[in-house]
């Protein structure tokens, strides 16, 4: 398999935790006031996940450009 390719999957993967973690972090709020402590730890963890898909998206253009 080759780096594009691998990097295809590994965006994949992450729009797919991305997904889930948005669709937890909605979940949340549209329950508020319950579990209201939890705001920060499953805003911070949706933060990250689309963090970490953004950059492996980037790396992706940079491979398919460098192709």
């Amino acid at each position: 398999m080759s780096g594009l390719e691998e990097q295809q999957k590994k965006v994949r993967k992450l729009q797919s935790r991305a997904g889930t973690a948005k669709m937890e972090l909605h979940d949340l709020a549209e329950d508020l006031p319950v579990n209201w402590m939890e705001i920060k730890v499953v805003a911070e963890r949706t933060f990250d996940a689309f963090a970490e898909l953004d950059a492996a998206r980037r790396e992706l253009r940079g491979l398919e450009n460098s192709s």
